[in-house]
């Protein structure tokens, strides 16, 4: 019998790509999504069963867990994640999932001034302390930033529009998180217990992002730095909700401070096939970022 596995999350960015590359590995996918919509059916085309559930209502998750082995836990930005993390592990222990791949980010940190850090660092303490065999992945800025409605406007225009100062990272995109998640679902066992990195090839700062997104779309774009509150005072104005713009002037100045500079080949290490790099990722969705495709 095949090896059935939760993903959380399945209609997000990382739970979409892993829901897809676990079946391609050949694993039994249940998919907990929050409702019957054209994305959960999409899914389900692929050949995923469809789990009605919400990680903020314990008996829900607890249902979808039945029969799973492994189980991967994500939580976006916004508050409730430990309240999350815990409804989780408990369901967990009661269903017997004895492996968990949790997504922290690269971020998180006990002393930053965002909540999601510092919750994100907590969450990862108390999957420890859980005794579930838990995998802790810190990915960097996903490159589906680029495409965010606070940002893809402004990319739009030739500008991109961050205040992050001379920081430096590597993006990844959410298809090689995906990877990442589904081949540790099918065999965590060598990195059990580990708090593992991931990444794109190529640290860069945004000055150099702007030069390979020029020429990855055939135009130009600029870095345009800023002060964070003034960043984030505009993402007032544009209705951001207001947990986001709290995380981001905490996180902006931690990145500033070199909390997410680094690179790495674990993308490649644990499925053989290197992370995506800016301009791989800019030719993808040239439509969208030239503004040729709504």
């Amino acid at each position: 019998m095949s090896k059935m596995v939760l993903i959380t999350g399945a209609t997000g960015d990382t739970g979409r790509a892993a829901v897809r590359e676990a079946l391609a590995l050949g694993l039994v996918v249940r998919a907990m999504v929050h409702r019957k919509d054209a994305r959960s059916d999409a899914l389900e085309s692929l050949g995923a069963e469809i789990a009605f559930g919400d990680l903020l209502a314990i008996d829900t998750i607890r249902a979808a867990m039945e029969g799973a082995e492994a189980a991967y836990f994500v939580w976006p930005v916004q508050p409730g994640l430990i309240n999350a993390t815990v409804n989780f592990i408990q369901a967990a222990k009661e269903a017997g999932v004895a492996t968990v791949i949790n997504l922290s980010q690269r971020s998180a940190n006990r002393n930053s001034a965002s909540n999601s850090c510092r919750d994100s660092y907590i969450a990862e303490q108390v999957f420890n302390w859980s005794g579930l065999r838990v995998v802790h992945l810190r990915p960097t800025f996903f490159l589906e930033w680029l495409l965010y409605p606070w940002q893809l406007p402004f990319l739009q225009k030739g500008i991109l529009r961050i205040p992050v100062g001379k920081g430096r990272h590597s993006p990844i995109a959410a298809d090689d998180q995906g990877r990442v998640i589904a081949a540790l679902l099918a065999n965590p066992d060598k990195q059990i217990g580990q708090t593992i990195p991931i990444s794109g090839p190529v640290e860069m700062n945004h000055e150099q992002m702007a030069l390979e997104l020029t020429e990855a779309l055939g135009r130009k774009i600029i870095f345009q730095d800023l002060p964070v509150d003034e960043y984030c005072a505009s993402l007032e104005q544009m209705n951001v909700p207001a947990y986001i713009i709290q995380h981001l002037s905490g996180a902006m100045v931690d990145y500033q401070h070199g909390i997410m500079s680094g690179s790495d080949n674990n993308v490649e290490a644990l499925t053989g096939r290197r992370s995506m790099t800016v301009g791989e990722f800019a030719r993808a969705h040239a439509d969208v970022l030239n503004g040729t495709v709504a």
